[in-house]
């Protein structure tokens, strides 16, 4: 087995631990990354987050993607009372494993995040309202990573992609130990679609 391959596996390990993953408290770390008040001014409805994150299912993301971001979401809402829709295991007590809206704030935990991307889909308008619908229409969907399944990347990019936006983004095939053998869309394959722009990053914290 190749030293990528190693990697690959011991990442897939972790991630088919994730289904006993819960909430496990609140952290230490208090307060939300604060967005530069351009960028706040610029966010629109469908842009994109990318976290990377600091609880178990992030390190096993990085694990398998070694890329530096974990998860994404699509910004939904309108200035001042911003959301973002994503596919993560619960964060919170009493929630659903699966599609979910937190505000902005909460997804800027830095309990959860060590830092942030904002990134842009190159898109009309209509279709960015279109993509924002599509995955809203996902809420409560359960979170699987299988290759058939919905998880975060898969989430924002069939949301696109039901919208006419193709972003030509690349799987990875997967037909490691404990995954579901297919192609998978990684973190950091998404953010390398030439469809999209960042507009900004975060300092590490």
């Amino acid at each position: 087995m190749s030293k990528r391959h190693a990697i690959l596996a011991a990442g897939v390990l972790a991630l088919a631990s994730l289904t006993a993953w819960r909430y496990l408290g609140p952290s230490a770390t208090a307060g939300s990354i604060v967005l530069p008040a351009p960028v706040v001014n610029d966010l629109q409805a469908g842009d994109l987050i990318f976290r990377e994150g600091r609880e178990p299912v992030s390190d096993a993301v990085r694990a398998v993607d070694m890329g530096g971001y974990s998860h994404v979401g699509m910004l939904l809402g309108s200035p001042g009372h911003w959301q973002v829709v994503h596919a993560v295991p619960a964060e919170q007590p009493d929630r659903i494993d699966g599609v979910v809206d937190d505000s902005l704030d909460d997804f800027l935990l830095h309990a959860r995040a060590r830092r942030v991307a904002v990134v842009r889909v190159e898109a009309t308008p209509s279709q960015r309202l279109e993509a924002v619908a599509h995955a809203q229409a996902r809420r409560g969907t359960p979170f699987r990573v299988t290759a058939d399944g919905t998880y975060c990347t898969e989430l924002v990019w069939r949301a696109y992609q039901d919208s006419g936006v193709d972003l030509r983004v690349r799987f990875e095939h997967m037909n490691l130990p404990l995954l579901t053998p297919g192609d998978y869309l990684l973190p950091s394959a998404l953010l390398a679609s030439p469809r999209l722009t960042r507009l900004y990053e975060s300092p590490e914290s």
